[in-house]
């Protein structure tokens, strides 16, 4: 056959027509991401003693069967507050710290591609966080934790991919309230950079020498940008809006679900997606690309909010973790005293608590401090008459925070517990209204307008809060607990936790009007370790304890709150 004959044979059977023909090929990559895991490693809650919905466990179920379909094109990623929630964790950070932390092991297990820094993982100090990151087999990202000797990121602030010629570069930020709610020995050395300014700095840096297919951001911060001491917590959908590139934005932070898409200022479509907490939830993204000659010519991004829950839990990974697992079960079922009454928060919602005020009573038994502001950690939190166990320490104290003692006047206290009671209590108008300041539907904290971790009532002082009244009037202070009148211009010690005593919750700042600055200058003890150590210390020191409401304090007009507390309790808790 001559080259001419050859020739046409080739063009009738279109294989010539076929090699000079522009093709066009549809890539798939999936990007899946967990985000405030809180210590749900396994499928049992070790506070509770009881099976957890969801769990590592489930989600390396889920993540399994994606990789069986879509093989490497899976990316998985976590967002942030991974280290604390679950006595696995605390145990891991400050218990056994010679073994490999098991959350490290956990996702270098389940082949995690890319991590982001939370609050609750700084709150652990640097030597747990420090410890956990060197040894993910995987970046750790934050882009806007900055080391104060040099104003370069303290991690890595960004990370590229490559997915069959697909560039994906994901930048990596955290909230920058930390100094708002966190000692400085947490972070020292660092600062947190606002986010917008941040992500527009590193944007164009991977724009001009990354030259990225694909933006992801991974931010542990939730979409509206409230504002927190003049700094804007929860600014990811600022970010997706106003800094143009973004194709899709992975939140967490704020615990609530999400799934929308946004336009941003040059008019493109982001897609924003917040899978929650406790491992419940997955957020599923789904990038299709089609390229031509070599060239993108469309991406499409579409999210979903993937529920783990039913699924089975992966068999190899709970063999694979069995050690850890029996080591932590030993751990929470240390006795470390007994109570002779049960015990729960929903009480403190009303009025005195038998809960609240054993905390109080604590927390001045180890200061010596005149007062203490302590509020419900826990929504829903009960510990039963008998035997204490270290995992009921879990459920009197939620979270790894110093107890300080600090120096307030009378008048500062005042306005501490004026904006305390008005975030937690309705101003009522009639007998019919409600006690509490509720929502007409569950969203957020529930039926709670705010959480009830700002809902701080006081110890060492006798004091009345009037329902009937604005936030300026509703407490009225009558002495010290000992009889000792109540001076507004008398400075006293309070007891109070490291969240409260840096900022958080903006009761010191702006209920008692203390600026932001000279809260450190305040503070005249700290302990080293969290406070949950220390009570379980004195509980131990004590062996028998006998909880009851120290009834320092109380609602009024009493014919009005009687009745609106029992319609509000039934609304909180049948």
């Amino acid at each position: 056959m001559n080259i001419r004959t050859s020739l046409m044979a080739l063009l009738c059977t279109g294989s010539l027509l076929g090699a000079y023909a522009s093709t066009t090929e549809e890539i798939t990559i999936k990007l899946l991401e967990t985000s405030d895991v809180h210590g749900a490693y396994f499928p049992y809650d070790f506070i509770a003693r009881q099976p957890l919905k969801g769990s590592l466990a489930r989600v390396s179920t889920y993540v399994n069967e994606q990789r069986k379909q879509y093989g490497d094109n899976v990316l998985l990623m976590d967002n942030g507050d991974i280290l604390q929630g679950q006595p696995i964790a605390y145990y891991y950070n400050f218990i056994d710290t010679a073994s490999t932390h098991v959350c490290a092991a956990m996702l270098n297990y389940m082949k995690y591609d890319i991590g982001n820094m939370g609050n609750h993982d700084i709150e652990t100090g640097h030597a747990v966080y420090d410890r956990w990151a060197s040894q993910c087999s995987f970046p750790v990202l934050g882009a806007n934790i900055i080391r104060q000797d040099t104003d370069k990121p303290y991690l890595p602030p960004y990370h590229i991919f490559e997915r069959e010629g697909i560039r994906i570069a994901v930048l990596g930020m955290i909230t920058p309230a930390i100094p708002s709610w966190l000692p400085e020995k947490m972070w020292s050395g660092l600062w947190f950079e606002d986010m917008e300014t941040c992500a527009r700095r590193w944007v164009e840096t991977i724009r001009e020498t990354e030259h990225p297919d694909v933006l992801v951001g991974l931010f542990h911060a939730g979409p509206e940008g409230n504002l927190l001491d003049n700094v804007v917590e929860n600014a990811s959908e600022a970010v997706a809006r106003n800094i143009p590139g973004f194709d899709v934005v992975f939140m967490g932070h704020d615990h609530r679900r999400l799934c929308k898409k946004i336009q941003n200022v040059a008019g493109d479509s982001v897609l924003l997606i917040n899978p929650a907490n406790a491992a419940r939830t997955l957020a599923d993204v789904t990038l299709k690309i089609n390229r031509k000659d070599g060239r993108i010519v469309s991406k499409s991004v579409q999210g979903r909010l993937a529920d783990v829950t039913s699924l089975p839990t992966d068999p190899a990974f709970m063999e694979t973790f069995t050690p850890q697992y029996q080591a932590t079960l030993d751990f929470v079922s240390r006795k470390i005293g007994d109570i002779r009454n049960t015990i729960t928060t929903q009480d403190a919602f009303f009025g005195p608590s038998a809960f609240i005020d054993l905390i109080h009573q604590l927390q001045l038994d180890i200061t010596g401090a005149d007062l203490s502001f302590c509020a419900p950690l826990s929504f829903n939190a009960q510990i039963k008459e008998g035997d204490i166990y270290m995992s009921d320490m879990f459920k009197l104290y939620k979270y790894e925070n110093l107890l300080y003692t600090m120096r307030l006047t009378g008048r500062e206290i005042k306005g501490f517990l004026e904006m305390s009671y008005a975030l937690w209590t309705n101003r009522m108008q009639s007998p019919d209204d409600h006690l509490l300041l509720l929502n007409d539907k569950d969203e957020g904290f529930g039926r709670l307008k705010n959480p009830s971790f700002n809902f701080d009532s006081a110890a060492g002082i006798l004091y009345t809060v009037d329902v009937t009244k604005p936030e300026g009037e509703k407490i009225t202070i009558t002495s010290l607990a000992d009889g000792t009148p109540f001076d507004l211009d008398r400075t006293y010690t309070v007891a109070v936790n490291s969240y409260r005593g840096n900022g958080g919750g903006d009761l010191l700042t702006k209920g008692a009007g203390i600026p932001k600055e000279e809260l450190a200058n305040r503070i005249t003890f700290s302990t080293d370790k969290d406070l949950r150590y220390y009570l379980m210390e004195r509980i131990e020191e004590v062996g028998t304890l006998d909880p009851h409401p120290l009834n320092q304090w109380h609602f009024i007009p009493e014919e009005w709150v009687k009745p609106a507390a029992e319609h509000d309790w039934k609304i909180l808790f049948e």
